[in-house]
């Protein structure tokens, strides 16, 4: 009966533990503000505080406009995250604007350090993610709507429509980290090797080198 009594115990505390723990998912703030210094070479798991700051800080118009989509994916990402408002150090949120040009893709790709939100302003989309069980959950979203991408999970948003399409998105981090699937594994430096992509993907190695030049950064 004891041993009954203190596994509940148990139980509730670690129950009060987990539904207590942060929403974000950054550390919590320790003082009302601490606005980065993006120029410090300090390194810390975040930025450190800059000594005075000032409300230009915690402002950003990038998001105002349609950004630019004519580039080989049809799409451009627009970030507001602590890079262009210091003030979101340590608050654990940030926004990004992405247009999509008609046939646009945002390409499969994760967020390691967030939740992502997003909400259409205009156009339609078809959008998805991937389980870790290699299970894709899509729909086709449009105007005022939203949708969810789970933390980590590889997803995606095309513009199968004829006319542009943009979305805010949302993040529970204050700089969620990208990383665009195809970009990663092959156009990394140093480079994944030839023999490692041909083997994972079941090609040829003359089709990753092919793969590798069309994804490679254009020189102007």
């Amino acid at each position: 009966m004891a041993a009954a009594v203190k596994l509940s115990a148990v139980m509730i505390m670690l129950v009060l533990t987990i539904i207590s723990y942060p929403v974000s998912a950054d550390p919590e703030p320790l003082q009302d503000v601490c606005v980065a210094d993006l120029t410090s070479a300090v390194k810390v798991n975040g930025f450190v505080c800059k000594s005075s700051f000032s409300a230009s800080d915690f402002f950003f118009n990038g998001l105002a406009k349609p950004g630019l989509t004519n580039n080989t994916l049809g799409s451009l990402v627009t970030q507001s995250n602590v890079n262009q408002i210091p003030g979101l150090n340590t608050l654990g949120v940030s926004l990004a604007r992405i247009d999509y040009a008609p046939g646009g893709l945002n390409p499969p790709h994760t967020h390691p350090r967030a939740t992502e939100i997003i909400f259409v302003l205009y156009g339609e989309l078809d959008v998805g993610f991937i389980t870790t069980a290699n299970v894709l959950v899509s729909k086709s979203i449009k105007q005022g709507e939203v949708f969810l991408f789970p933390k980590a999970l590889v997803h995606f948003q095309k513009n199968n429509g004829k006319e542009p399409a943009a979305v805010i998105a949302a993040f529970n981090s204050q700089l969620a980290g990208t990383q665009a699937i195809a970009a990663t594994l092959f156009t990394s430096t140093p480079p994944v090797p030839d023999n490692v992509l041909s083997k994972a993907f079941q090609i040829s190695t003359e089709e990753v080198e092919k793969i590798k030049s069309n994804l490679a950064p254009k020189k102007s």
